[in-house]
């Protein structure tokens, strides 16, 4: 068992005593200051073993997060900069504050009108719900989030309604010989909007939006709706696709102080794969579950795969799960999203005391 392990969860403590015991284990000469090596040995503690996708601790990786914690940029950690990362970087990675955000678990994707077994990957949607359920058996979380695809009968994705708007002279598209999986663009007001075009599904009220009847649903969870704008799609649970306007699901995650969000559902590509892209736009620590999630085509898949580990994403079997909430497995890149939060928060807060 490492140093560090001694102060996960309900373990770790804000006290002077304790962060200063920590800093003197790893302070191996004694003269009051974490150098360079010093600091490796408790990023090695801190961190262990590399995990299942991730390249070991290298010398630059040691360096990158060195720079961050040396505030004064003085070439060494003092007792104040360790207590300030104590507080602000190492708790979010010993203490985490955990959300699992269900994305889309409805009929239409299951066995509806858009079901991802009917799709170019043929995935059986189906099977992740016992993977869920599983999950949330454990009551690993402290914040469990559905999310819900909610369109309107007139929404621009449907392929039923291509005719109901203006093609933009810059499409390839026509109305015509639009069909699904096209991308045509609309002209919505003057602007240009290229939009994939699906099959009905996920009306408003409908079966198809419903979730899963199978799918349990937790107490106290949140309920997120997204896809209400008939003009605008949203993929993701964060944002519609332009940006231009949010859900609640950050101020949900806000106000509940959460630092890391798991996120699962369907599908992979698509509205789960764009949830987990602005989770760590937010400045979550993101976990993907791939065992809780299907997708549409194999290619995409692949491809959001590896646009997500390199913004930081982990990616994680389900099973995983419950070391990574308990603060045993501690990966190098949500540690590095945690400094990088730190390093924000510090250049906010210095800002703030120049003015």
């Amino acid at each position: 068992m490492g140093i560090l392990d001694s102060h996960t969860c309900e373990k770790f403590s804000t006290t002077p005593e304790t962060f200063d015991a920590v800093f003197d284990a790893f302070d191996s000469n004694r003269d009051g200051y974490l150098d360079a090596e010093e600091f490796s040995g408790l990023l090695q503690d801190l961190v262990g073993p590399s995990a299942n996708n991730e390249q070991p601790l290298t010398e630059d990786t040691v360096s990158s997060f060195f720079t961050i914690i040396d505030l004064d940029n003085d070439g060494r950690i003092s007792k104040e900069e360790f207590r300030c990362a104590w507080l602000y970087w190492l708790k979010q990675i010993l203490k985490p504050v955990t959300a699992l955000v269900i994305v889309d678990m409805q009929n239409d994707f299951i066995s509806g009108s858009l079901a991802l077994r009917e799709c170019p990957a043929g995935q059986d949607a189906e099977a992740v719900v016992p993977v869920i359920n599983s999950l949330l058996e454990q009551n690993l979380f402290d914040v469990v989030v559905y999310t819900y695809d909610w369109h309107p009968e007139n929404h621009l994705s449907f392929v039923d309604n291509v005719g109901l708007r203006n093609m933009h002279p810059t499409s390839k598209v026509t109305k015509e010989d639009a069909k699904v999986h096209d991308e045509p663009v609309f002209d919505i007001a003057g602007v240009s909007r290229q939009q994939h075009l699906w099959p009905k599904h996920c009306t408003q009220g409908s079966w198809g939006a419903e979730l899963h009847p199978d799918l349990k649903v937790a107490e106290n969870a949140f309920h997120v709706k997204k896809g209400m704008n008939p003009d605008l799609d949203s993929y993701s649970a964060f944002w519609d696709n332009d940006r231009l306007s949010k859900t609640e699901l950050s101020s949900i995650l806000a106000q509940k102080r959460v630092t890391d969000v798991y996120v699962c559902g369907l599908a992979y590509d698509i509205c789960v794969g764009f949830t987990a892209n602005d989770s760590v736009d937010h400045g979550f620590r993101t976990v993907f579950i791939e065992d809780a999630t299907r997708g549409v085509a194999l290619d995409a898949i692949s491809k959001k795969r590896e646009s997500l580990l390199s913004k930081g994403v982990y990616m994680a079997d389900s099973a995983e799960v419950p070391s990574l909430i308990r603060a045993e497995n501690r990966p190098i890149c949500l540690a590095a999203q945690a400094a990088l939060n730190y390093k924000l928060a510090w250049k906010i807060v210095k800002g703030k005391s120049q003015t």
